[in-house]
Protein backbone atom coordinates (compact mmCIF):
# COMPACT_ATOMS: atom_id res chain seq x y z
CA UNK A 1 0.00 0.00 0.00
CA UNK A 2 2.87 2.85 1.22
CA UNK A 3 4.42 1.42 -2.32
CA UNK A 4 1.39 1.81 -4.17
CA UNK A 5 0.98 5.75 -2.16
CA UNK A 6 4.52 6.55 -3.05
CA UNK A 7 4.24 5.48 -6.67
CA UNK A 8 1.01 7.85 -7.53
CA UNK A 9 2.92 10.68 -5.34
CA UNK A 10 6.15 10.63 -7.67
CA UNK A 11 3.51 10.69 -11.08
CA UNK A 12 1.75 13.87 -9.69
CA UNK A 13 4.95 15.37 -9.26
CA UNK A 14 6.27 14.53 -12.54
CA UNK A 15 2.86 15.63 -14.11
CA UNK A 16 3.23 18.29 -12.73
CA UNK A 17 6.49 19.19 -13.19
CA UNK A 18 5.98 18.23 -16.81
CA UNK A 19 3.14 20.80 -16.92
CA UNK A 20 4.84 23.81 -15.27
CA UNK A 21 8.17 23.04 -17.76
CA UNK A 22 5.63 22.81 -20.84
CA UNK A 23 3.99 26.07 -19.95
CA UNK A 24 6.78 27.98 -19.29
CA UNK A 25 8.52 26.61 -22.83
CA UNK A 26 5.55 27.63 -23.95
CA UNK A 27 5.49 31.39 -22.96
CA UNK A 28 8.88 31.71 -23.92
CA UNK A 29 7.93 30.65 -27.15
CA UNK A 30 5.25 33.32 -27.76
CA UNK A 31 7.90 35.75 -25.90
CA UNK A 32 10.19 34.79 -28.79
CA UNK A 33 7.57 34.98 -31.83
CA UNK A 34 6.76 38.27 -30.46
CA UNK A 35 10.20 39.80 -30.25
CA UNK A 36 10.82 38.00 -33.46
CA UNK A 37 8.32 40.20 -35.37
CA UNK A 38 8.83 43.08 -33.99
CA UNK A 39 12.32 43.27 -35.05
CA UNK A 40 11.70 41.90 -38.31
CA UNK A 41 8.93 44.74 -38.82
CA UNK A 42 11.68 47.47 -37.40
CA UNK A 43 14.21 46.53 -40.13
CA UNK A 44 14.30 50.00 -42.93
CA UNK A 45 13.69 48.87 -46.18
CA UNK A 46 12.69 45.40 -45.26
CA UNK A 47 10.26 43.57 -43.54
CA UNK A 48 6.81 42.27 -44.47
CA UNK A 49 5.15 45.17 -46.79
CA UNK A 50 2.27 46.93 -45.35
CA UNK A 51 0.22 45.52 -48.05
CA UNK A 52 0.87 41.91 -47.21
CA UNK A 53 0.11 42.85 -43.46
CA UNK A 54 -2.94 44.52 -43.99
CA UNK A 55 -4.73 41.62 -45.87
CA UNK A 56 -3.48 39.50 -43.06
CA UNK A 57 -5.88 36.78 -42.20
CA UNK A 58 -3.72 34.78 -39.82
CA UNK A 59 -0.14 35.18 -38.81
CA UNK A 60 1.91 32.50 -37.64
CA UNK A 61 5.81 32.54 -36.21
CA UNK A 62 8.12 30.06 -35.37
CA UNK A 63 11.44 31.56 -33.51
CA UNK A 64 14.60 29.39 -33.19
CA UNK A 65 14.44 28.66 -29.42
CA UNK A 66 18.09 28.18 -29.62
CA UNK A 67 18.57 30.77 -26.45
CA UNK A 68 16.21 28.42 -24.42
CA UNK A 69 17.89 25.26 -25.43
CA UNK A 70 15.70 24.11 -28.47
CA UNK A 71 17.35 23.72 -32.10
CA UNK A 72 15.03 25.03 -34.88
CA UNK A 73 16.01 22.80 -37.97
CA UNK A 74 14.73 21.62 -41.16
CA UNK A 75 12.93 18.35 -39.45
CA UNK A 76 11.11 20.21 -36.91
CA UNK A 77 9.40 23.51 -35.46
CA UNK A 78 7.39 24.66 -32.80
CA UNK A 79 5.62 28.00 -33.31
CA UNK A 80 2.29 29.85 -32.27
CA UNK A 81 -0.76 31.40 -34.82
CA UNK A 82 -3.35 33.74 -34.24
CA UNK A 83 -5.96 35.02 -36.75
CA UNK A 84 -7.78 38.27 -37.29
CA UNK A 85 -11.50 38.04 -35.90
CA UNK A 86 -14.31 40.31 -35.14
CA UNK A 87 -13.55 40.85 -32.00
CA UNK A 88 -9.34 41.51 -33.25
CA UNK A 89 -6.61 39.20 -33.00
CA UNK A 90 -7.46 35.61 -31.79
CA UNK A 91 -6.02 33.64 -28.74
CA UNK A 92 -2.92 32.01 -29.76
CA UNK A 93 -2.84 28.34 -30.95
CA UNK A 94 0.38 26.25 -31.31
CA UNK A 95 1.39 24.09 -33.96
CA UNK A 96 4.44 21.99 -35.14
CA UNK A 97 5.84 22.12 -38.41
CA UNK A 98 7.74 19.08 -39.69
CA UNK A 99 9.36 18.06 -43.02
CA UNK A 100 9.54 20.23 -46.11
CA UNK A 101 11.68 21.90 -48.78
CA UNK A 102 13.96 24.34 -47.09
CA UNK A 103 16.70 24.59 -49.76
CA UNK A 104 19.78 26.93 -48.76
CA UNK A 105 18.26 27.12 -45.14
CA UNK A 106 18.99 23.08 -44.55
CA UNK A 107 21.60 22.73 -41.78
CA UNK A 108 21.07 26.72 -40.88
CA UNK A 109 20.55 26.65 -36.99
CA UNK A 110 18.49 30.09 -35.59
CA UNK A 111 16.01 30.28 -38.13
CA UNK A 112 12.97 32.22 -37.86
CA UNK A 113 9.73 31.58 -39.50
CA UNK A 114 6.83 33.71 -40.41
CA UNK A 115 3.94 32.35 -42.66
CA UNK A 116 1.28 35.39 -43.43
CA UNK A 117 -1.99 33.71 -44.17
CA UNK A 118 -3.40 35.88 -46.95
CA UNK A 119 -7.01 33.77 -47.12
CA UNK A 120 -9.69 32.15 -46.30
CA UNK A 121 -8.31 28.49 -48.07
CA UNK A 122 -5.53 28.88 -45.98
CA UNK A 123 -7.31 29.87 -43.03
CA UNK A 124 -9.79 26.94 -43.42
CA UNK A 125 -6.52 24.99 -43.14
CA UNK A 126 -5.12 26.20 -40.11
CA UNK A 127 -8.18 25.59 -38.40
CA UNK A 128 -8.24 21.65 -39.08
CA UNK A 129 -5.27 21.71 -37.07
CA UNK A 130 -3.09 19.41 -40.17
CA UNK A 131 -2.28 20.61 -43.39
CA UNK A 132 0.33 20.05 -45.92
CA UNK A 133 2.06 23.24 -47.65
CA UNK A 134 1.60 22.97 -51.12
CA UNK A 135 -0.31 20.25 -51.20
CA UNK A 136 -3.67 21.36 -48.93
CA UNK A 137 -2.64 25.29 -49.03
CA UNK A 138 -0.49 26.52 -51.91
CA UNK A 139 2.37 28.47 -50.54
CA UNK A 140 5.25 30.89 -52.26
CA UNK A 141 7.97 32.90 -51.06
CA UNK A 142 6.72 36.07 -50.14
CA UNK A 143 7.82 39.79 -51.07
CA UNK A 144 10.23 41.89 -48.80
CA UNK A 145 10.70 45.48 -48.41
CA UNK A 146 8.46 48.67 -47.54
CA UNK A 147 5.56 47.81 -50.12
CA UNK A 148 5.06 44.76 -52.22
CA UNK A 149 4.65 45.54 -56.05
CA UNK A 150 1.18 45.97 -57.71
CA UNK A 151 3.15 43.39 -61.00
CA UNK A 152 3.52 40.53 -58.73
CA UNK A 153 1.26 37.88 -57.64
CA UNK A 154 1.89 37.56 -54.46
CA UNK A 155 -1.83 38.25 -53.80
CA UNK A 156 -3.49 35.77 -56.54
CA UNK A 157 -4.24 32.11 -55.01
CA UNK A 158 -1.65 32.01 -52.89
CA UNK A 159 -2.86 30.97 -49.64
CA UNK A 160 0.12 31.17 -47.29
CA UNK A 161 3.29 33.54 -47.88
CA UNK A 162 6.36 32.04 -46.47
CA UNK A 163 9.73 34.24 -44.70
CA UNK A 164 12.44 33.21 -42.77
CA UNK A 165 15.30 35.28 -41.13
CA UNK A 166 19.15 33.76 -40.51
CA UNK A 167 22.13 35.40 -39.46
CA UNK A 168 20.24 38.49 -39.78
CA UNK A 169 18.84 38.08 -43.07
CA UNK A 170 15.26 38.32 -44.09
CA UNK A 171 13.74 36.76 -47.12
CA UNK A 172 10.79 35.09 -48.73
CA UNK A 173 11.38 31.31 -47.97
CA UNK A 174 10.30 28.12 -50.62
CA UNK A 175 8.57 25.42 -48.06
CA UNK A 176 6.67 23.22 -50.04
CA UNK A 177 5.77 19.83 -48.54
CA UNK A 178 5.81 20.64 -44.80
CA UNK A 179 3.37 19.36 -42.11
CA UNK A 180 1.63 21.81 -40.02
CA UNK A 181 -0.17 20.26 -37.37
CA UNK A 182 -1.76 20.86 -33.71
CA UNK A 183 0.67 21.12 -31.04
CA UNK A 184 -1.38 19.51 -28.01
CA UNK A 185 0.93 19.99 -25.26
CA UNK A 186 1.35 23.51 -25.52
CA UNK A 187 -2.32 24.02 -25.64
CA UNK A 188 -3.15 22.33 -22.95
CA UNK A 189 -0.15 23.61 -21.21
CA UNK A 190 -1.54 26.88 -21.56
CA UNK A 191 -5.28 26.66 -21.94
CA UNK A 192 -5.31 24.09 -19.05
CA UNK A 193 -7.61 21.46 -20.69
CA UNK A 194 -7.72 20.70 -24.66
CA UNK A 195 -8.77 23.49 -26.26
CA UNK A 196 -8.93 23.18 -30.22
CA UNK A 197 -7.03 25.40 -32.71
CA UNK A 198 -10.39 26.26 -34.28
CA UNK A 199 -11.87 27.30 -30.93
CA UNK A 200 -8.88 29.70 -30.05
CA UNK A 201 -8.00 30.76 -33.71
CA UNK A 202 -11.93 31.80 -33.87
CA UNK A 203 -12.43 33.70 -30.49
CA UNK A 204 -14.39 31.34 -28.55
CA UNK A 205 -11.66 31.14 -26.05
CA UNK A 206 -10.23 34.26 -24.49
CA UNK A 207 -6.35 34.94 -24.92
CA UNK A 208 -4.27 34.12 -21.55
CA UNK A 209 -2.56 37.12 -20.26
CA UNK A 210 0.82 35.59 -21.46
CA UNK A 211 -0.46 36.04 -24.92
CA UNK A 212 0.08 39.88 -24.74
CA UNK A 213 3.54 40.53 -25.73
CA UNK A 214 2.82 37.90 -29.00
CA UNK A 215 -0.33 39.36 -29.66
CA UNK A 216 1.13 43.19 -28.76
CA UNK A 217 3.54 42.46 -31.20
CA UNK A 218 1.21 41.39 -34.08
CA UNK A 219 -1.62 44.26 -33.67
CA UNK A 220 1.76 46.71 -33.86
CA UNK A 221 3.31 45.10 -37.30
CA UNK A 222 0.99 47.12 -39.33
CA UNK A 223 2.09 50.49 -37.86
CA UNK A 224 5.56 49.46 -38.00
CA UNK A 225 5.53 48.80 -41.77
CA UNK A 226 4.07 52.24 -42.60
CA UNK A 227 6.77 53.76 -40.41
CA UNK A 228 9.68 52.06 -42.31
Amino acid sequence: MKKLTLLVVLLSVSSFGWARSEREASVDRMNHAGRVLHEIMATPDKGIPEEVLENAKCVAVVPSMIKAGFIFGAENGRGVATCRTAKGWSAPAFFTITGGSWGLQIGVQGVDLVMIIQNNRGMQQLLASKFQLGADASAAAGPVGRHASANTNWKMETAILTYSRAKGVFAGLTLNGASVRRDKDSMRAIYGRDVTTRAALTARVAAPGSAHSFLTAVRGAKAQAARR
